[in-house]
Protein backbone atom coordinates (compact mmCIF):
# COMPACT_ATOMS: atom_id res chain seq x y z
CA UNK A 1 0.00 0.00 0.00
CA UNK A 2 1.33 3.74 -0.56
CA UNK A 3 1.65 6.32 1.92
CA UNK A 4 -0.12 8.74 -0.50
CA UNK A 5 -1.72 11.77 1.33
CA UNK A 6 -2.54 15.38 -0.64
CA UNK A 7 0.15 17.51 -1.48
CA UNK A 8 -0.06 21.65 -0.35
CA UNK A 9 -0.50 24.03 -2.84
CA UNK A 10 3.29 24.95 -2.14
CA UNK A 11 4.73 21.99 -3.70
CA UNK A 12 7.64 22.57 -5.90
CA UNK A 13 7.34 21.59 -9.16
CA UNK A 14 10.57 20.04 -10.85
CA UNK A 15 10.99 20.12 -14.69
CA UNK A 16 12.04 16.29 -15.91
CA UNK A 17 13.56 16.00 -19.01
CA UNK A 18 14.71 12.63 -20.62
CA UNK A 19 17.37 12.88 -22.63
CA UNK A 20 18.48 9.57 -23.98
CA UNK A 21 18.26 7.82 -26.42
CA UNK A 22 19.99 7.66 -30.19
CA UNK A 23 17.65 8.46 -32.50
CA UNK A 24 18.78 5.57 -34.74
CA UNK A 25 15.78 5.73 -37.29
CA UNK A 26 16.96 9.55 -38.00
CA UNK A 27 20.46 8.49 -39.30
CA UNK A 28 22.20 9.63 -41.12
CA UNK A 29 21.50 13.52 -39.11
CA UNK A 30 20.81 11.76 -35.80
CA UNK A 31 23.97 10.09 -34.68
CA UNK A 32 25.31 8.47 -30.98
CA UNK A 33 27.62 11.50 -30.74
CA UNK A 34 24.65 13.67 -31.62
CA UNK A 35 21.22 12.34 -31.51
CA UNK A 36 18.00 13.63 -32.66
CA UNK A 37 17.14 15.41 -29.26
CA UNK A 38 20.08 18.16 -30.11
CA UNK A 39 18.26 18.78 -33.58
CA UNK A 40 16.68 21.27 -35.21
CA UNK A 41 13.76 18.94 -36.15
CA UNK A 42 10.17 20.50 -36.02
CA UNK A 43 9.80 22.52 -39.07
CA UNK A 44 7.76 25.14 -37.19
CA UNK A 45 10.79 27.85 -37.87
CA UNK A 46 12.03 28.27 -34.03
CA UNK A 47 15.25 27.08 -34.40
CA UNK A 48 15.34 25.44 -31.34
CA UNK A 49 16.54 21.80 -31.10
CA UNK A 50 14.37 18.71 -29.80
CA UNK A 51 15.40 19.15 -26.51
CA UNK A 52 15.48 22.99 -26.32
CA UNK A 53 11.71 22.88 -26.96
CA UNK A 54 10.98 20.43 -24.33
CA UNK A 55 12.20 22.62 -21.79
CA UNK A 56 10.47 25.83 -23.19
CA UNK A 57 7.62 23.93 -23.18
CA UNK A 58 7.32 22.82 -19.65
CA UNK A 59 8.77 26.48 -18.08
CA UNK A 60 5.50 27.86 -19.98
CA UNK A 61 3.40 26.49 -17.10
CA UNK A 62 5.29 28.60 -14.44
CA UNK A 63 2.99 31.32 -13.20
CA UNK A 64 2.71 33.12 -9.97
CA UNK A 65 1.23 30.56 -8.85
CA UNK A 66 3.50 27.71 -9.90
CA UNK A 67 7.09 27.41 -8.59
CA UNK A 68 9.28 26.37 -10.95
CA UNK A 69 12.48 24.49 -9.59
CA UNK A 70 15.82 23.68 -11.41
CA UNK A 71 15.08 21.78 -13.83
CA UNK A 72 16.74 18.32 -14.10
CA UNK A 73 18.14 16.71 -17.33
CA UNK A 74 18.89 13.02 -17.24
CA UNK A 75 21.55 12.13 -20.03
CA UNK A 76 24.11 10.25 -21.25
CA UNK A 77 27.85 11.28 -20.01
CA UNK A 78 28.58 11.80 -23.59
CA UNK A 79 25.77 14.37 -24.19
CA UNK A 80 26.89 16.24 -21.41
CA UNK A 81 28.14 19.12 -23.29
CA UNK A 82 25.92 18.87 -26.12
CA UNK A 83 22.85 19.98 -23.67
CA UNK A 84 25.21 22.56 -21.44
CA UNK A 85 25.74 24.41 -24.95
CA UNK A 86 22.40 24.11 -25.75
CA UNK A 87 21.42 25.29 -22.15
CA UNK A 88 23.22 28.54 -22.35
CA UNK A 89 21.73 29.16 -25.48
CA UNK A 90 18.32 29.39 -23.95
CA UNK A 91 19.28 31.78 -21.12
CA UNK A 92 18.44 34.22 -23.29
CA UNK A 93 15.08 33.28 -23.24
CA UNK A 94 14.50 32.09 -19.91
CA UNK A 95 16.80 34.48 -17.94
CA UNK A 96 16.01 32.41 -14.35
CA UNK A 97 16.84 28.82 -16.17
CA UNK A 98 19.22 26.45 -14.01
CA UNK A 99 19.70 22.98 -14.41
CA UNK A 100 21.30 19.50 -13.22
CA UNK A 101 22.25 17.43 -15.14
CA UNK A 102 22.63 13.64 -14.11
CA UNK A 103 24.95 11.64 -16.23
CA UNK A 104 24.24 8.35 -16.91
CA UNK A 105 27.27 5.72 -17.56
CA UNK A 106 25.28 3.69 -19.23
CA UNK A 107 21.70 3.17 -21.10
CA UNK A 108 19.57 1.88 -18.48
CA UNK A 109 15.98 2.72 -19.77
CA UNK A 110 13.39 5.08 -18.54
CA UNK A 111 12.86 3.84 -14.81
CA UNK A 112 16.55 3.72 -13.61
CA UNK A 113 16.62 7.60 -14.82
CA UNK A 114 13.08 9.28 -13.41
CA UNK A 115 13.81 7.24 -9.91
CA UNK A 116 17.49 9.23 -10.20
CA UNK A 117 15.58 12.95 -10.98
CA UNK A 118 13.32 12.04 -8.02
CA UNK A 119 16.27 10.85 -5.59
CA UNK A 120 17.29 14.43 -6.82
CA UNK A 121 14.27 16.33 -6.44
CA UNK A 122 13.78 14.83 -2.64
CA UNK A 123 17.38 15.37 -1.91
CA UNK A 124 17.32 19.65 -2.76
CA UNK A 125 13.90 20.01 -1.26
CA UNK A 126 15.10 18.32 2.46
CA UNK A 127 17.79 20.69 1.94
CA UNK A 128 15.88 24.00 1.24
CA UNK A 129 13.36 22.63 4.13
CA UNK A 130 15.53 20.78 6.50
CA UNK A 131 13.05 17.57 6.92
CA UNK A 132 11.35 15.56 4.27
CA UNK A 133 7.33 16.78 4.99
CA UNK A 134 4.83 16.24 2.87
CA UNK A 135 5.49 20.72 2.02
CA UNK A 136 8.63 19.56 0.99
CA UNK A 137 7.43 16.81 -1.22
CA UNK A 138 8.11 17.57 -5.32
CA UNK A 139 6.23 17.23 -7.95
CA UNK A 140 7.63 15.87 -10.97
CA UNK A 141 6.92 17.00 -14.40
CA UNK A 142 8.33 14.28 -16.89
CA UNK A 143 9.02 14.36 -20.96
CA UNK A 144 11.27 12.72 -23.42
CA UNK A 145 13.04 15.62 -24.79
CA UNK A 146 12.29 14.30 -28.31
CA UNK A 147 8.70 15.14 -29.16
CA UNK A 148 7.33 18.65 -30.88
CA UNK A 149 3.82 20.20 -30.81
CA UNK A 150 1.89 21.98 -32.42
CA UNK A 151 -0.22 24.21 -30.24
CA UNK A 152 1.58 24.95 -27.24
CA UNK A 153 -1.28 26.90 -25.33
CA UNK A 154 -3.01 23.32 -25.48
CA UNK A 155 0.29 21.48 -24.27
CA UNK A 156 0.15 24.19 -21.65
CA UNK A 157 -3.28 23.91 -20.39
CA UNK A 158 -3.26 19.90 -20.33
CA UNK A 159 0.04 20.35 -17.98
CA UNK A 160 -1.71 22.53 -15.71
CA UNK A 161 -4.66 20.34 -15.21
CA UNK A 162 -2.15 17.43 -14.53
CA UNK A 163 -0.25 19.02 -11.87
CA UNK A 164 -3.69 20.06 -9.91
CA UNK A 165 -4.25 16.09 -10.29
CA UNK A 166 -0.54 15.14 -9.08
CA UNK A 167 -1.38 17.65 -5.81
CA UNK A 168 -3.60 15.23 -4.78
CA UNK A 169 -1.35 12.61 -4.63
CA UNK A 170 -2.59 10.70 -7.77
CA UNK A 171 -0.46 10.14 -11.14
CA UNK A 172 -1.63 11.96 -14.23
CA UNK A 173 -0.26 10.64 -17.33
CA UNK A 174 -0.79 12.81 -20.64
CA UNK A 175 -2.84 11.03 -23.55
CA UNK A 176 -2.30 11.97 -26.87
CA UNK A 177 -5.65 12.46 -28.92
CA UNK A 178 -5.19 10.04 -31.95
CA UNK A 179 -5.76 11.11 -35.66
CA UNK A 180 -4.89 7.89 -36.89
CA UNK A 181 -4.75 4.08 -36.49
CA UNK A 182 -0.91 4.07 -35.73
CA UNK A 183 0.65 0.67 -34.27
CA UNK A 184 3.87 2.24 -33.25
CA UNK A 185 2.47 3.36 -30.47
CA UNK A 186 1.35 1.86 -26.60
CA UNK A 187 -2.21 2.93 -25.86
CA UNK A 188 -4.39 3.83 -23.08
CA UNK A 189 -7.94 2.71 -22.38
CA UNK A 190 -9.93 5.19 -19.91
CA UNK A 191 -13.20 5.31 -18.77
CA UNK A 192 -15.52 7.21 -20.67
CA UNK A 193 -16.77 9.77 -18.62
CA UNK A 194 -14.47 12.69 -17.33
CA UNK A 195 -13.82 12.98 -13.12
CA UNK A 196 -14.27 16.13 -11.91
CA UNK A 197 -10.53 16.68 -11.88
CA UNK A 198 -10.69 16.67 -15.39
CA UNK A 199 -9.07 13.66 -15.70
CA UNK A 200 -10.06 9.86 -16.84
CA UNK A 201 -9.39 6.84 -14.90
CA UNK A 202 -7.48 5.08 -16.87
CA UNK A 203 -8.60 1.39 -16.87
CA UNK A 204 -5.66 -0.44 -18.79
CA UNK A 205 -2.69 0.48 -20.99
CA UNK A 206 -2.69 -1.88 -24.13
CA UNK A 207 0.45 -2.73 -26.28
CA UNK A 208 1.61 -1.62 -29.76
CA UNK A 209 -1.25 -3.21 -31.86
CA UNK A 210 -1.64 -4.15 -35.07
CA UNK A 211 -3.61 -2.47 -37.40
CA UNK A 212 -6.99 -3.98 -37.61
CA UNK A 213 -6.68 -3.45 -33.76
CA UNK A 214 -5.61 0.03 -33.85
CA UNK A 215 -8.45 1.06 -36.69
CA UNK A 216 -11.10 -1.04 -33.99
CA UNK A 217 -9.66 1.32 -30.50
CA UNK A 218 -10.12 4.52 -33.06
CA UNK A 219 -13.88 3.48 -33.81
CA UNK A 220 -14.87 2.81 -30.19
CA UNK A 221 -13.51 5.78 -28.52
CA UNK A 222 -11.90 5.68 -25.03
CA UNK A 223 -8.33 4.93 -26.15
CA UNK A 224 -5.54 7.61 -26.40
CA UNK A 225 -1.58 6.87 -27.53
CA UNK A 226 0.80 6.88 -24.99
CA UNK A 227 3.49 9.79 -25.17
CA UNK A 228 5.36 8.83 -22.24
CA UNK A 229 4.82 12.33 -20.28
CA UNK A 230 3.99 12.18 -16.67
CA UNK A 231 3.47 14.26 -13.58
CA UNK A 232 3.72 13.04 -10.15
CA UNK A 233 5.03 13.88 -6.76
CA UNK A 234 8.34 12.38 -6.64
CA UNK A 235 7.55 9.96 -3.09
CA UNK A 236 4.87 8.67 -4.90
CA UNK A 237 6.86 7.23 -7.61
CA UNK A 238 9.77 5.86 -5.33
CA UNK A 239 7.00 4.35 -3.13
CA UNK A 240 5.54 2.53 -6.21
CA UNK A 241 8.39 1.47 -7.42
CA UNK A 242 9.41 -0.01 -3.65
CA UNK A 243 6.37 -1.96 -4.31
CA UNK A 244 6.88 -3.09 -7.65
CA UNK A 245 10.37 -2.90 -8.73
CA UNK A 246 12.22 -2.83 -5.73
CA UNK A 247 15.26 -4.65 -7.20
CA UNK A 248 15.54 -1.00 -9.47
CA UNK A 249 14.76 1.37 -6.58
CA UNK A 250 18.06 -0.51 -4.24
CA UNK A 251 19.97 -0.10 -7.09
CA UNK A 252 19.60 2.93 -8.47
CA UNK A 253 20.00 4.24 -4.43
CA UNK A 254 23.01 2.32 -4.19
CA UNK A 255 24.72 4.34 -7.22
CA UNK A 256 23.04 7.86 -6.16
CA UNK A 257 24.19 7.34 -2.58
CA UNK A 258 27.64 7.07 -4.21
CA UNK A 259 27.60 9.49 -7.06
CA UNK A 260 30.16 12.60 -7.68
CA UNK A 261 29.66 15.94 -8.15
CA UNK A 262 30.89 18.98 -9.99
CA UNK A 263 30.07 21.86 -12.00
CA UNK A 264 29.84 23.76 -15.16
CA UNK A 265 28.91 27.45 -14.76
CA UNK A 266 25.61 27.66 -13.69
CA UNK A 267 24.72 24.09 -13.97
CA UNK A 268 25.81 21.18 -12.18
CA UNK A 269 26.70 17.60 -13.37
CA UNK A 270 26.13 14.63 -10.75
CA UNK A 271 27.55 11.30 -11.60
CA UNK A 272 26.36 8.10 -10.11
CA UNK A 273 28.69 5.30 -9.25
CA UNK A 274 29.71 4.03 -12.73
CA UNK A 275 29.57 0.26 -11.87
CA UNK A 276 26.71 0.21 -9.42
CA UNK A 277 24.99 2.17 -12.02
CA UNK A 278 25.53 -1.01 -14.47
CA UNK A 279 24.17 -3.19 -11.93
CA UNK A 280 20.78 -1.29 -12.42
CA UNK A 281 18.05 -3.99 -14.23
CA UNK A 282 17.24 -1.98 -17.50
CA UNK A 283 13.54 -1.17 -17.44
CA UNK A 284 11.37 1.57 -18.96
CA UNK A 285 8.96 3.80 -16.51
CA UNK A 286 5.65 1.90 -17.98
CA UNK A 287 6.45 -1.26 -17.53
CA UNK A 288 7.95 -0.98 -14.17
CA UNK A 289 5.20 0.73 -12.99
CA UNK A 290 3.01 2.97 -14.62
CA UNK A 291 1.21 -0.08 -16.04
CA UNK A 292 0.33 -1.67 -12.71
CA UNK A 293 -1.35 1.06 -11.36
CA UNK A 294 -5.03 1.27 -12.91
CA UNK A 295 -6.93 -0.31 -10.39
CA UNK A 296 -3.94 -0.40 -7.86
CA UNK A 297 -3.23 1.65 -4.28
CA UNK A 298 -1.76 3.97 -6.46
CA UNK A 299 -4.62 6.06 -8.79
CA UNK A 300 -3.85 7.00 -12.05
CA UNK A 301 -5.49 9.85 -13.75
CA UNK A 302 -5.08 10.87 -17.68
CA UNK A 303 -5.34 14.32 -19.24
CA UNK A 304 -6.28 14.34 -22.68
CA UNK A 305 -3.65 16.07 -25.21
CA UNK A 306 -4.93 17.50 -28.22
CA UNK A 307 -1.87 19.80 -29.32
CA UNK A 308 -0.41 18.32 -32.47
CA UNK A 309 1.94 16.11 -30.87
CA UNK A 310 4.28 14.03 -32.43
CA UNK A 311 7.71 12.28 -31.49
CA UNK A 312 9.41 12.12 -34.59
CA UNK A 313 10.30 8.70 -34.44
CA UNK A 314 11.19 8.12 -38.18
CA UNK A 315 11.65 10.49 -40.80
CA UNK A 316 8.06 10.39 -41.86
CA UNK A 317 7.38 11.34 -39.05
CA UNK A 318 9.34 14.47 -39.90
CA UNK A 319 8.05 14.81 -43.18
CA UNK A 320 4.52 14.85 -41.77
CA UNK A 321 4.85 18.22 -39.24
CA UNK A 322 7.38 20.13 -42.01
CA UNK A 323 6.49 22.94 -44.08
CA UNK A 324 4.90 21.37 -47.19
CA UNK A 325 4.47 23.26 -50.84
CA UNK A 326 2.37 22.11 -52.95
CA UNK A 327 3.30 18.82 -53.99
CA UNK A 328 3.70 17.66 -50.46
CA UNK A 329 7.63 18.18 -50.65
CA UNK A 330 9.60 19.18 -47.19
CA UNK A 331 12.78 20.64 -48.15
CA UNK A 332 15.67 21.35 -46.01
CA UNK A 333 18.98 23.38 -47.13
CA UNK A 334 20.44 24.01 -51.04
CA UNK A 335 17.75 21.73 -52.81
CA UNK A 336 16.27 21.74 -56.48
CA UNK A 337 13.34 19.90 -56.71
CA UNK A 338 11.42 19.07 -60.12
CA UNK A 339 8.18 16.94 -61.02
CA UNK A 340 8.60 15.47 -57.52
CA UNK A 341 5.55 14.51 -55.28
CA UNK A 342 5.64 14.38 -51.29
CA UNK A 343 9.34 13.97 -50.47
CA UNK A 344 11.34 15.05 -47.56
CA UNK A 345 15.15 16.56 -49.26
CA UNK A 346 17.38 17.36 -46.65
CA UNK A 347 20.46 19.21 -47.88
CA UNK A 348 23.59 19.46 -45.10
CA UNK A 349 26.37 20.13 -46.78
CA UNK A 350 25.58 20.75 -50.64
CA UNK A 351 23.20 20.76 -53.47
CA UNK A 352 20.65 18.04 -53.50
CA UNK A 353 18.43 17.77 -56.79
CA UNK A 354 15.43 15.54 -57.09
CA UNK A 355 13.58 14.67 -60.12
CA UNK A 356 10.21 12.77 -60.60
CA UNK A 357 10.56 11.30 -57.41
CA UNK A 358 7.36 10.48 -55.49
CA UNK A 359 7.09 9.12 -51.64
CA UNK A 360 10.92 9.36 -50.45
CA UNK A 361 13.39 10.18 -48.07
CA UNK A 362 16.41 12.12 -49.02
CA UNK A 363 19.13 13.24 -46.34
CA UNK A 364 22.50 14.29 -47.35
CA UNK A 365 25.38 14.59 -44.53
CA UNK A 366 28.97 15.52 -45.21
CA UNK A 367 29.88 11.94 -44.79
CA UNK A 368 26.91 9.99 -45.71
CA UNK A 369 23.90 9.77 -47.68
CA UNK A 370 20.18 8.11 -47.15
CA UNK A 371 17.97 7.45 -49.36
CA UNK A 372 14.46 5.31 -48.48
CA UNK A 373 10.83 4.78 -49.43
CA UNK A 374 8.62 6.85 -46.69
CA UNK A 375 6.46 3.78 -45.72
CA UNK A 376 9.92 1.97 -44.60
CA UNK A 377 11.32 5.04 -42.83
CA UNK A 378 11.21 2.84 -39.60
CA UNK A 379 13.66 0.50 -41.31
CA UNK A 380 16.46 2.85 -41.27
CA UNK A 381 17.54 1.35 -37.87
CA UNK A 382 18.81 -1.60 -40.06
CA UNK A 383 21.63 0.65 -41.81
CA UNK A 384 22.52 1.45 -38.69
CA UNK A 385 22.97 -2.12 -37.03
CA UNK A 386 25.19 -2.73 -40.10
CA UNK A 387 27.40 0.29 -39.40
CA UNK A 388 27.63 -1.04 -35.77
CA UNK A 389 28.69 -4.42 -37.28
CA UNK A 390 31.18 -2.99 -39.73
CA UNK A 391 32.63 -0.86 -36.55
CA UNK A 392 31.96 2.22 -39.05
CA UNK A 393 32.25 5.59 -37.54
CA UNK A 394 29.59 6.95 -39.40
CA UNK A 395 27.18 5.55 -36.66
CA UNK A 396 28.39 7.57 -34.23
CA UNK A 397 29.93 10.99 -35.45
CA UNK A 398 29.71 13.49 -38.19
CA UNK A 399 32.28 14.79 -40.12
CA UNK A 400 31.99 17.49 -38.31
CA UNK A 401 32.19 17.09 -34.40
CA UNK A 402 31.00 19.11 -31.52
CA UNK A 403 33.54 19.28 -28.68
CA UNK A 404 33.40 20.95 -25.25
CA UNK A 405 36.46 23.35 -26.49
CA UNK A 406 34.54 24.15 -30.12
CA UNK A 407 34.56 21.50 -32.81
CA UNK A 408 36.42 19.57 -35.67
CA UNK A 409 35.91 18.88 -39.37
CA UNK A 410 37.61 16.15 -40.79
CA UNK A 411 37.67 17.29 -44.31
CA UNK A 412 40.33 14.26 -46.05
CA UNK A 413 41.78 11.02 -45.06
CA UNK A 414 43.44 8.55 -47.15
CA UNK A 415 46.19 5.76 -46.11
CA UNK A 416 47.84 6.82 -43.34
CA UNK A 417 46.99 10.13 -43.09
CA UNK A 418 44.33 12.50 -42.00
CA UNK A 419 43.45 16.14 -42.09
CA UNK A 420 41.12 18.03 -39.81
CA UNK A 421 40.23 21.57 -39.66
CA UNK A 422 39.82 22.46 -35.62
CA UNK A 423 38.61 25.50 -34.05
CA UNK A 424 38.86 26.40 -30.00
CA UNK A 425 36.63 28.61 -28.24
CA UNK A 426 37.96 31.52 -26.60
CA UNK A 427 39.58 30.90 -23.45
CA UNK A 428 39.29 26.74 -24.39
CA UNK A 429 41.82 24.03 -24.46
CA UNK A 430 41.98 20.70 -25.47
CA UNK A 431 43.21 17.83 -23.27
CA UNK A 432 46.88 17.15 -22.03
CA UNK A 433 47.08 14.04 -23.91
CA UNK A 434 49.42 11.44 -26.36
CA UNK A 435 48.55 9.26 -29.13
CA UNK A 436 50.76 5.95 -29.55
CA UNK A 437 50.19 5.70 -33.04
CA UNK A 438 50.26 8.69 -34.78
CA UNK A 439 51.99 12.33 -35.19
CA UNK A 440 50.52 15.80 -36.06
CA UNK A 441 51.83 18.81 -37.94
CA UNK A 442 49.31 22.09 -36.96
CA UNK A 443 49.47 25.08 -39.19
CA UNK A 444 47.31 28.24 -37.45
CA UNK A 445 45.57 29.65 -39.66
CA UNK A 446 43.35 32.17 -37.53
CA UNK A 447 43.84 33.41 -33.87
CA UNK A 448 46.84 32.62 -31.71
CA UNK A 449 47.55 29.50 -30.19
CA UNK A 450 49.09 27.97 -27.53
CA UNK A 451 51.05 24.78 -27.60
CA UNK A 452 52.45 22.55 -24.97
CA UNK A 453 54.62 20.10 -27.19
CA UNK A 454 57.01 17.61 -24.94
CA UNK A 455 58.81 20.40 -21.95
CA UNK A 456 58.59 23.46 -23.90
CA UNK A 457 55.17 25.92 -24.17
CA UNK A 458 55.57 28.32 -27.56
CA UNK A 459 52.99 30.73 -29.03
CA UNK A 460 52.15 30.44 -32.76
CA UNK A 461 50.19 33.07 -34.79
CA UNK A 462 48.29 32.87 -38.30
CA UNK A 463 50.38 31.20 -40.72
CA UNK A 464 53.23 29.31 -38.02
CA UNK A 465 53.12 26.20 -37.90
CA UNK A 466 54.90 23.13 -35.17
CA UNK A 467 55.18 19.52 -35.30
CA UNK A 468 53.98 16.77 -32.81
CA UNK A 469 56.02 13.47 -32.85
CA UNK A 470 54.29 10.37 -32.26
CA UNK A 471 53.92 9.68 -28.15
CA UNK A 472 54.86 13.13 -27.38
CA UNK A 473 52.61 14.72 -24.47
CA UNK A 474 50.86 17.89 -25.80
CA UNK A 475 48.31 20.31 -25.63
CA UNK A 476 46.33 23.09 -27.76
CA UNK A 477 45.14 26.22 -25.72
CA UNK A 478 43.32 29.33 -27.16
CA UNK A 479 44.83 32.01 -24.87
CA UNK A 480 42.75 34.53 -26.49
CA UNK A 481 39.55 36.61 -27.23
CA UNK A 482 38.73 35.33 -30.87
CA UNK A 483 38.20 31.56 -32.05
CA UNK A 484 41.32 29.99 -32.93
CA UNK A 485 41.49 28.30 -36.01
CA UNK A 486 44.10 25.49 -37.20
CA UNK A 487 44.43 22.96 -39.68
CA UNK A 488 45.84 19.25 -38.43
CA UNK A 489 47.40 16.31 -40.74
CA UNK A 490 47.70 13.18 -38.80
CA UNK A 491 50.25 10.89 -39.89
CA UNK A 492 50.16 7.14 -38.76
CA UNK A 493 49.55 3.72 -38.83
CA UNK A 494 46.30 4.00 -36.80
CA UNK A 495 44.51 7.56 -37.11
CA UNK A 496 40.84 6.20 -35.06
CA UNK A 497 39.34 8.67 -32.50
CA UNK A 498 40.06 6.22 -29.52
CA UNK A 499 44.37 6.56 -29.76
CA UNK A 500 44.18 9.24 -26.58
CA UNK A 501 45.81 9.20 -23.91
CA UNK A 502 44.71 12.27 -21.57
CA UNK A 503 46.81 13.07 -18.49
CA UNK A 504 44.71 16.18 -17.76
CA UNK A 505 41.26 17.15 -18.64
CA UNK A 506 39.42 20.46 -17.95
CA UNK A 507 36.07 18.76 -18.49
CA UNK A 508 36.47 15.73 -16.83
CA UNK A 509 36.90 13.22 -19.83
CA UNK A 510 39.54 10.40 -19.19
Amino acid sequence: MSDITPASSSSQIIPVILCGGSGTRLWALSRAGFPKQFLVLSGDGSNQSLFQQAISRIHSVGSKNVTLGKTVIVTNEEHRFLALDQLRELKSKHAALSAALLLEPAGRNTAPALTLAALYAQDQSVNANGDSSNTSDPILVVTPADQTVTNPAAFTQALAKSIEIAQTGAIAILGITPNAPETGYGYIKVQSQADADGGYTVERFVEKPNEPTAKQYLAEGGYFWNGGMFVLKASVWLAALKEYRPDILAATQSAWQAKATDAAGEAEFIRPEKELFKAIPSESIDYAVIEKCPGSSYPIKMVELDAGWNDLGAWDAVWQVGKQDTQGNVTTGDTLVSNSKNSLIHASSRLVSAVGVENLIIVETADAVLVADRKNSQDVKNIVGQLEAQKREEKNLHRKVSRPWGWYDSVDEGERFKVKRIQVKPGASLSLQMHHHRAEHWIVVKGTAEITNGDQVILLSENQSTYIPQGQTHRLANPGKTPLEIIEVQSGSYLGEDDIVRFEDTYGRS
